[in-house]
This record gives structure tokens, sequence and C-alpha cells, in this order.
């Protein structure tokens, strides 16, 4: 028996354990979910594959408890893959090294995937415990759900019956979760001319590293480093007659601020020891001025092997401006839910191809005008800057009511539990409910979850005291669903 499954609640960490074991990142959780097929089918639990790979499971009332409205458990089994520089790992083959560090689980290296792995191990749990009451239950596992939402998206009408939906992948314990932001991803291709290299030019690899990264919605208004936007600003600050840009890039994921970035540059070999002091200098200024939020900001510049070919002067300095110029960060906060982020955007993806530079970013809103107003600002810097921008993967955010019974319902049972209500939110990320209302208008939903810290980055950990707190809420809300 590993360290996890010693933990309690046993059955929510034994299912765990057994997700970090089977690998999971987006696009690749099929064998995951042959592995809760054939459990499911093991303990005589109906279950079922929707068209685009959704589990749905079902479980009939504890009995007596038949006429209660249907419930619906719902979490992702995807997870973000994350690791650090010097970590090795095949997310698409190497189980999670998860491990204990007193009162939180974390893993060695990597994203731990406690989003949303404990919501959909909670799930299960439910399901094998037989001491939890509950009325009729079904539980849906969404596939895609950190790639693009393409689980939730293509959830059919007619797969479910129940009428009150818990979504399990909110990341705090103590807090309801009535709402959530839509989002949309903005690709821009910026094509560059490649000419050769200048006489007199030796290569180096200029690197952005140490950065704290994070959620791109939980963590935005934190204004944490953002490695591409930091390994712009640097550039920009090097005389443009001085050095050529050969390639650059920074960041995996678009849901995901950027920990680190990558250029390869050309500097004259008269001017290397005035490069080197500039970025020096830089590094000092950048150090100090995120020193209260990535106290761990490195940036290098050493030796690389010669490139065959670099941009254009012209294309280089045009790409750069429309890097420095590109908005990111927290655009507007919200007037209404005090705290809580309206309007935000994160440059996530810098690659260089052989047609030039590929960004990807995702604007989050709270509300269709503030995502549209980003995508027309991202639109019109790609027009100035001579890049094309398309959007796409567009999805609804999950509009707030306060007056849900539901949520009534979890804020009664958490003071009867805990002693205190829990904080009403609205989070500034993507949470599938939104998407679920265009097929079952009907459901009513709730969102809770443990606290998770650092999701979609290695330093991702989970709270095991709040894991045991949401585990008895999450009983208690399914012994408590009035009838119907």
């Amino acid at each position: 028996m590993s360290e996890l499954q010693q933990l309690s609640p046993s059955h929510l960490w034994f299912f765990f354990d057994k997700f970090c074991q089977i690998p999971r990142p987006s696009k690749h959780e099929a064998a995951l979910s042959q592995w809760i097929q054939d459990w499911a089918k093991s303990q005589a639990i109906s279950v079922k594959v929707d068209p685009v790979g959704n589990l749905i499971l079902k479980k009939p009332a504890t009995p007596g408890l038949e006429n209660r409205k249907g419930v619906i458990l719902q979490a992702h089994i995807d997870m973000v893959p994350q690791a650090n520089a010097d970590t090795k790992h095949d997310f698409t083959r190497d189980p999670i090294q998860a491990y204990i560090d007193g009162e939180w689980v974390r893993a060695r290296g990597t994203t731990l995937g406690a989003d949303n792995g404990i919501g959909a191990a909670a799930c299960l749990a439910v399901l094998a415990d037989n001491t939890v009451q509950h009325g009729p239950l079904e539980v849906l596992l969404t596939v895609d759900e950190e790639a693009g939402m393409g689980g939730a998206f293509g959830l059919q009408a007619g797969w479910l019956e129940g009428d009150i939906l818990l979504n399990t992948d909110s990341e705090q314990d103590a807090e309801a979760y009535m709402g959530c932001a839509g989002g949309v991803d903005a690709n821009i291709h910026f094509q560059c001319q490649r000419e050769a290299i200048p006489a007199g030019m030796q290569a180096f690899s200029l690197q952005v590293k140490g950065l704290r990264g994070g959620h791109s919605g939980v963590n935005i208004h934190q204004d944490r480093g953002n490695a591409n936007k930091l390994l712009s600003r640097v550039l920009q600050a090097l005389p443009a007659e001085q050095i050529r840009l050969a390639t650059i890039s920074g960041g995996t994921l678009r849901n995901a601020i950027p920990r680190e970035a990558e250029a390869v540059i050309l500097v004259a070999t008269d001017r290397i020891d005035a490069v080197q002091q500039l970025i020096v200098e830089r590094t000092k200024a950048l150090q100090l001025e995120l020193q209260e939020v990535d106290s761990y900001l490195q940036i290098s510049c050493l030796p690389a092997a010669q490139p065959a070919n670099c941009f254009s002067l012209t294309d280089q300095q045009r790409l750069l401006q429309m890097l420095l110029a590109c908005p990111n960060g927290v655009i507007r906060m919200s007037h209404a839910i005090e705290g809580v982020v309206e309007t935000s955007t994160n440059l996530g993806v810098i690659q260089t191809n052989e047609a030039g530079v590929y960004i990807q970013c995702l604007i989050r809103s709270l509300n269709d005008e503030g995502r549209h107003y980003v995508e027309q600002m991202t639109a019109s810097l790609c027009a100035l800057a001579g890049a094309d921008c398309q959007f796409d993967g567009a999805y609804p955010g999950w509009a707030p009511d306060p007056s849900s019974p539901t949520l009534a319902l979890l804020r009664q049972q958490h003071e009867a539990l805990f002693g205190e209500l829990p904080k009403l939110m609205v989070i500034h990320a993507g949470l599938e409910c939104g998407l679920f209302k265009a097929q079952y208008p009907h459901w009513d939903m709730v969102s809770f979850g443990p606290t998770i810290q650092g999701a979609h980055s290695p330093d991702e950990r989970v709270h095991i005291p709040a894991v045991a707190r949401f585990w008895q809420l999450l009983v208690a809300m399914l012994a408590a669903i009035p009838n119907k």
C-alpha cells in the first residue's frame, strides 16, 4: 500500500493514487478511462461512454431514498502536464511521483493532477463506499477539459437524468462557487523572413527561468512574472544593431502562466561584453520589480550552437514590438463582486516554426462584452503588426444564481459541519458548468472542492485536511438532497 492510500478518507485517496499511476494528460485519457470502466464493471456499476469519450456511471439510490432529486457528481479526468526544466518526465508514459509533505501532497518536479484528480477520485469513492447515503446518483467524468473543454462541448442532451449537478473542480476550502468566467483562444501566426547570419556574430541562448507560473485564471491577479513577456522586455532592451534573433519560445499551455522562455540570439563578437552587461542590468531591475511575487527569477545568457539563419532585422523588430504590446494579465476587476477578476488575458505560448512564430493567448471574462473587447484589442494589435489572428474554442461563462436552492443547501450543510458559512465566490477560471447549461438548462449547479495551490505548475499541492473536510461536505450534501 502506498503512503497516499494510508490517508483518510481511504476510498478517495485509493482512487487518487491510482490516477497518479496512470498517465492522463489532456487528450491522452484512454488508459485511465479504460481502468475506470473495468473497475465499474467489476463492482456491477453501470457505465457507458458517450461519443466524445465522457464516462457516465450510475448507481441506484440508497434504499428508502429513491424519491430524492437525482444528483450528478462531476469532475474531469485529464490533467495539465507541466514539469520543471530539469525534470525528465513523459506525461504520456510516466506515473506522477506523488508524496506527502507535512499536511500536503505534492509531486516530484511535475504537476500533481489534484486538479481535478481529487474531485474525480471523490466521485468514484462515493460509488465505492456503500455507507454513503444518497438518492439516484450519476457520475459524469469528462475528458479534455484542460485543453479546450472538449468533453463538455461534446456532451449531448438525454444522456443524464438528474436535476442537480455538484461540480468538484474548485480549489479552495470553505468557498462555494456559483459562477465562472468564459474564455476564448487567440491563435496568432506571425510570418517572418529569414536570412543568412551576418559575419562576425556568435550564438547565445538567452533564458528566463525560476518563475512560479500557475493557473492563468486563478493566479492571474497576483502579478506573477510571465516568462514570455519578461524575455521580450530583455530582448527589446538590447541594441537592435548588435543582436539578431534566430528563435524564440516560451510556455507550453495557453492556460498556464509561462515559467520559462528562451531565445537564441546572435551577438556581434565585439559587443558580447557590452550585451552581457546590459542583460545583467536588466535582470537586476526585473528581479527588483518581481521580488515580492517571484523572488527566484533567473536570466542567463550562455553560448549556444550556431543556427542556420536568423530573422530579418525588420521582422525581428516588428515581432518584439508586438510581443511587448500584447496585452497580458488583468484587464478589469469586477465592480459587482469584490475581489474577483472580470477580464484577463494570458500570453501563454510562443513557438518558432518554419513559417515564423506562433503565439497563443487565452482570454477570459465573466461577460461576453469583456471578452469581445480583449479580442478586438488583440486583433487590432495583430493587424498593425502584420500578423494573422484567429479566435477559436470559445466557451461561455456560468452566470451566477445567488437564489440557487443547491447553493443554499451547501451553505447550510457547511455551517452545520464546520460552524461557519462558506464564502460565496465566482471563479475567474473556466469551469464546465456554463457549457452544461446548453444541453441541460434545468440543472441547478454548485461547485466546491478542497484547497489546491499552484495548479497548472510543478508547485501544485493539495491540502490533506481540506480533502477530509471536502469529503465530509460531499457526503452531507448527498444525504440532504430533498425529495423531487
